[in-house]
Parts: C-alpha cells; structure tokens; sequence
C-alpha cells in the first residue's frame, strides 16, 4: 500500500505500537464516543482552529471513526485518550521546509483530563520511533500555536527545532522539523 507520507510502500496499519504506559493503534468502533468528546472539546479546539459541534460530530462521525493511513489512537488502559496523526503538509498551507511542501507531518490531540501527564511526548516519540523505521531519514514537521506553551514544550522535549512562525487558524503559528538523526530528551 502506497502510505501517503511517502511513495514507498508500509505497511498499514503497524501492529501496536506499546509504550510503558499507552498502545497506539488502529480506530476501533469502541473509540468512537471518546473521539466525538475530543473534537467537540472547546479546550482542545482552541489550539486547532475551533471544536465542532457535538451533534453534528455525533451524525457524521463513521461507527469506526479515523480508519485511514496515518490516524492512531492513543490508548490509556483500554480506553482512547487521543489520536497521533502523520500526514503529508499540504503544500497551500503555509509553513514548509521544502519549496514543494508535502513533508511528513506529526500531529496530536489528547482529551483534556490527560492533559500535563506526559501522555503527548510519550506517544509522539513512540509514533516518531515507528516512522523512522519505516522511513529512515525523512524529517517530520510539527506546526502549533504559540499560545499553546504545554505544546510547544512537547516539540521541544521530542527535539523539534524551529524552522519558521506565521499566522493561521487565527493565531501566531510556530513550525519546527525533527531529523531522526537528532537526539530528543
């Protein structure tokens, strides 16, 4: 299968990946009324660009939400926390590290009950771990308010280094790219 953050084939989805304390995995049906509460999540959507109504989600959302290569949930105990996200940058937005745009990705959204626990750097760098295996060399970006400071400490504990700010999503936007050459904490 063609994976979407490169041409090369990988397969999707990976087997579970475990962490000391969380799996990140493929969407199940189970998962479906804690992602509902993570977009609808006023707290979270501040960073994001605004959550999206609560019943509007509960009538588009698929039985088994986010099945598509690049979405893992975040599993605490049996139960979705948040999601970790690897895509391609659209090359229209701004913020890129190549002319062309289309870099790897990484994003992340956790309920806000988890918040400030480590969740985020701990299933980032195990999602960062997986794609330098399967994608050995390729930078990976990460774009986040700067308003947002518990997110930009994660960039800076995974080792993100800032390659330019700008506004989007109604706010001044911080990019930084990760090589997998370089040590993180």
């Amino acid at each position: 299968m063609s994976d979407g953050i490169t041409r090369q084939p990988v397969a999707w989805p990976p087997a579970a990946i475990k962490t000391a304390r969380l799996v990140l995995r493929e969407s199940e049906a189970r998962d479906r009324a804690a992602l509902i509460e993570l977009f609808a999540s006023p707290e979270v959507g501040a960073y994001v660009g605004g959550s999206r109504p609560r019943d509007e989600l509960e009538r588009a959302m698929p039985e088994v939400p986010g099945r598509r290569f690049g979405f893992l949930v975040v599993e605490l105990d049996g139960t979705a926390i948040g999601v970790i996200t690897l895509d391609r940058r659209d090359a229209e937005r701004r913020g890129h590290i190549r002319p062309e745009g289309g870099e790897a990705e990484l994003g992340y959204m956790f309920l806000p009950q988890v918040w400030g626990r480590g969740y985020a750097a701990e299933a980032c760098a195990a999602a960062l771990d997986w794609f330098v295996g399967a994608h050995p060399g390729e930078p990976v970006v990460l774009s986040t308010r700067i308003a947002n400071e518990a997110s930009m400490r994660v960039a800076a504990k995974l080792g993100f280094t800032e390659v330019e700010r700008f506004e989007d999503y109604g706010g001044e936007q911080w990019l930084g790219v990760w090589s997998p050459n370089a040590p993180s904490d």
